[in-house]
């Protein structure tokens, strides 16, 4: 079963008005431990939480908000009477498991990349697009954690004065490959301390003191694959099927928070305090930069915060069209676990949330 045989009516388009079971796919991973922290601290209306995982994680004990669970296998079964699937286990996990539980009568919110471009599944940023989510059969796509950091920047500017062109540089987090890829990069930054050869098993290559190229699968272009979901992401989620944008990411050295530069070509020109009034105001970010110190957003300012940080908001001094801009997020947070956590809000809230997230 594919998203698109998914009945329309398979879920409800919002969420009941009451407490929910909720299940976890993927539950012992990074995303999957941030989710159940972000469940109780935003008191998210739980009246049962399933956390799933494969078989070899299974019967593994769960402390969570006071109870005592147990990871169960992931299973056709396990999806009855279920509310809402908060899943994060990969794209071979969702493609087979989320039909089953939209099927079933769950809504499926899906942190894999597995549906982001099916014309049929909403690809949602709250803050960007919160009307999308409710045009849902079943599934609902997390976007990739560069594309949420990215458009949460954008969507305030678009709306003011039209986007030409957009030309982007990544500096990804070890978190982005997972909990084993920052225990990698913890393990191999002792290693090179203590003077030996850093050799790594996780990644393609050691992230100590080191960065590289993303390791997405090179596509025929030239691009990388991560460096396409951004464009083709970006242009899906704010509405811009004809966007110019082009990117570069690159693994950093760094946990858990993304990092981005940002050229933005309007079609004409754009006031830098302008801008910065706009971002300032803008839901989901926080404008930091003092010129004077030299003091803008940092990975360390936004790890284990839900603000996307942008500062150094400048005039490009190449193309009086264009701002320059610089950018901060944490991955694990609003790069993937609490946007699809502010959906399943934004579900609850219904379609008069107007993006109240």
């Amino acid at each position: 079963m594919t998203a698109a045989q998914i009945a329309p009516s398979a879920a409800p388009l919002s969420l009941p008005g009451r407490p929910l079971r909720v299940a976890i796919l993927g539950v012992t991973g990074a995303v999957g431990q941030e989710l159940l922290q972000l469940l109780e601290e935003r008191s998210f209306p739980v009246a049962e939480l399933i956390p799933l995982a494969s078989p070899r994680s299974a019967g593994q004990p769960l402390r969570w908000h006071g109870q005592d669970l147990t990871i169960q296998p992931v299973s056709a079964g396990a999806f009855a009477g279920v509310d809402v699937v908060l899943a994060s286990a990969g794209g071979a996990a969702s493609r087979q498991w989320a039909p089953v539980a939209a099927a079933a009568g769950a809504v499926v919110i899906d942190n894999s990349s597995a549906f982001r471009m099916d014309p049929g599944v909403p690809l949602v940023v709250p803050e960007v697009n919160p009307g999308a989510a409710f045009a849902h059969r079943g599934i609902i796509a997390n976007p990739n954690c560069t594309t949420i950091l990215l458009t949460l920047a954008l969507a305030p500017l678009q709306a003011r004065r039209p986007i030409k062109r957009v030309v982007v540089s990544t500096y990804q987090s070890a978190s982005g490959a997972g909990a084993r890829a920052m225990e990698e990069l913890r393990t191999l930054s002792r290693t090179v301390l203590d003077g030996g050869e850093p050799v790594s098993e996780v990644l393609p290559h050691s992230l100590a003191f080191n960065l590289f190229l993303h390791n997405s699968p090179l596509q025929a272009n030239g691009y990388c694959e991560e460096e396409l979901k951004m464009l083709n992401e970006t242009r899906k989620i704010m509405g811009l099927p004809d966007l110019r944008l082009s990117a570069t990411c690159v693994r950093v050295p760094v946990l858990r928070a993304h990092s981005e530069a940002v050229n933005i070509e309007f079609l004409e020109p754009f006031p830098v305090q302008e801008a910065r009034e706009l971002l300032q105001a803008a839901p989901g970010v926080e404008l930091l930069e003092n010129f004077e110190t030299n003091r803008f957003p940092m990975p360390t300012d936004v790890t284990g915060r839900d603000p996307v940080a942008v500062g150094r908001i400048r005039q490009d001094l190449s193309d009086p069209n264009a701002l320059e801009l610089w950018l901060c997020g944490d991955q694990i947070r609003k790069g993937a676990a609490l946007n699809a956590v502010q959906i399943a809000e934004l579900l609850l809230q219904g379609p008069q949330a107007g993006g109240n997230v």
